[in-house]
């Protein structure tokens, strides 16, 4: 078999595991549901510029991934197969883009072995599944970045400019780390080169203009419609905030992202600590190609470590040259290779097939049962409303508007602020002492209300319809009261 039919039938493979189950998997809460809902309701409204979620505008991320959404929803429907779509899509052009990096760095055997690492490591098949916007930008970040460097080396302004709309569609994808995180990592590889001269030689000045012709247009729109709410919330919440208060204080921790990457690479994690012991030893004889990988793959983790803000996803795009570096230390190990496929693929399959049989069961991850249940009585006219956390899941499935039950002192203390991590609190509210008696009411009771229900609510008029999941441990509870 030759490079292009092997490179072909892993492709193949791959996407067929990428895109398998998507349609058995539900959309989830808390974050899966923001972008499906949004992209929903964009759709709904014939409105493709403004991020909208629950009737308000919504500055949480820039527009590409709910592009994304919409096209799919347009035309497969509003599934979860399609919500599921371009993230799987987007994964099949990671491995595409692997490869031709690897393949232009070093040759075909490392290059057709990086795309079998980055696709069989335990993050990448799970970001292939999650409606997130991490895989389109780790597309659009190793475009940056290898066009950068071919462009670099071989001294084409082709390469260059394609780079700089590469990080526009990051920009756009991302905000602006879309370009400054890229920008950063040529910085210091031109520094350890000792190098700097050759930002005058990157097109600054008209690659710029290229990045702006690609994601400027968007955002002067944004702020013309929008003005200063956008601008405030977009970056003073979303990054400004993000980068100097943590949101999950948990998780700011040292060594965080050194986490992630163990997990996430599994089962080639051991491999990158050995290639870095490699390259120091072998420090004065490192390839250009090698320096550049390697520079790549730890300015991405360490600068995401210096942010307050910490998530699992936001090293990713590291993982691209993680894995050609892998694929280039262990090119001659063939039987290390093979049981890192296998172990990887067993792994993989493991997941998606406990994914598929559990998440559908699972009330607290998705409310996509409990919507279903209270699709077979429920009337236009009826009023729906929660206990708890919110289950967004519940609405997005039913297309009927869900309140938030809470008193008026929890209803003022949780609403939207500036420069607040309550700014994401736009789900709507109503105040307990505004539960109407007149109106027949369903009411979704999450796990952490249980007994807050139970206590305050409990009064002999709410009918138990159902709880999820049937089996196990409840997640949720859907009551009714009819007047």
């Amino acid at each position: 078999m030759d490079d292009r039919m092997r490179l072909g039938a892993v492709l193949l493979f791959f996407t067929a595991l990428f895109f398998w189950g998507n349609a058995a998997l539900p959309v989830t809460a808390p974050v899966e549901v923001n972008y499906a809902q949004t992209a929903k309701e964009m759709l709904a409204a014939g409105n493709y510029l403004s991020p909208q979620i629950y009737g308000n505008y919504w500055y949480d991320k820039p527009i590409f991934f709910y592009w994304e959404l919409i096209a799919a929803f347009s035309v497969f429907g509003v599934t979860d197969f399609a919500a599921r779509f371009f993230p799987a899509l987007f994964a099949s052009a990671g491995l595409l883009l692997t490869y031709a990096l690897a393949r232009r760095l070093y040759d075909a055997r490392t290059a057709f072995w990086s795309v079998v690492i980055l696709g069989s490591c335990v993050l990448y098949g799970f970001l292939a599944k999650l409606i997130l916007t991490d895989l389109t930008l780790f597309v659009f970040f190793g475009g940056t970045l290898g066009a950068f460097y071919l462009g670099y080396r071989d001294g084409r302004r082709g390469y260059l400019y394609l780079a700089y709309a590469c990080a526009g569609l990051g920009v756009l994808t991302k905000g602006p780390v879309g370009f400054l995180l890229p920008g950063l990592v040529i910085l210091v590889y031109l520094a350890v080169r000792r190098d700097l001269r050759a930002l005058g030689r990157i097109a600054l000045p008209t690659g710029l203009l290229v990045l702006a012709a690609v994601c400027a247009p968007w955002y002067i729109y944004m702020y013309l419609a929008h003005g200063a709410d956008f601008v405030n919330t977009f970056l003073g919440v979303h990054n400004v905030l993000r980068a100097t208060v943590s949101e999950h204080a948990q998780w700011n921790v040292w060594y965080f992202y050194l986490g992630i990457y163990f997990l996430g690479m599994f089962p080639w994690s051991f491999a990158l600590p050995l290639a870095l012991l490699r390259a120091w030893r072998m420090r004065p004889v490192l390839d250009a190609g090698t320096q550049f990988l390697l520079v790549w793959a730890i300015v991405v983790p360490v600068f995401f470590q210096l942010m307050a803000t910490k998530y699992p996803t936001y090293s990713f795009p590291a993982f691209l040259p993680t894995a050609i570096l892998t694929a280039h230390l262990l090119r001659e190990n063939t039987r290390v290779l093979r049981m890192g496929v296998l172990l990887g693929g067993a792994l993989y399959l493991a997941v998606v097939l406990g994914a598929v049989h559990y998440a559908p069961r699972d009330g607290h991850f998705s409310g996509k049962a409990a919507a279903e249940l209270l699709m077979q009585t429920m009337q236009e006219e009826d009023l729906l409303v929660s206990c708890g956390d919110y289950t967004a899941t519940v609405p997005y499935y039913t297309g009927h508007p869900m309140y938030a039950l809470a008193t008026r002192e929890e209803i003022a203390a949780r609403a939207p602020k500036a420069m607040s991590w309550n700014s994401k609190n736009v789900m709507p509210f109503l105040p307990l002492d505004e539960l109407p008696q007149d109106r027949t009411v369903y009411l979704v009771v999450e796990r952490h209300a249980f007994a807050t229900f139970d206590e305050t609510m409990a009064d002999g008029r709410w009918e138990l319809l159902g709880t999820m999941p049937t089996e196990g441990r409840e997640k949720l509870r859907v009551y009714r009261r009819v007047p």
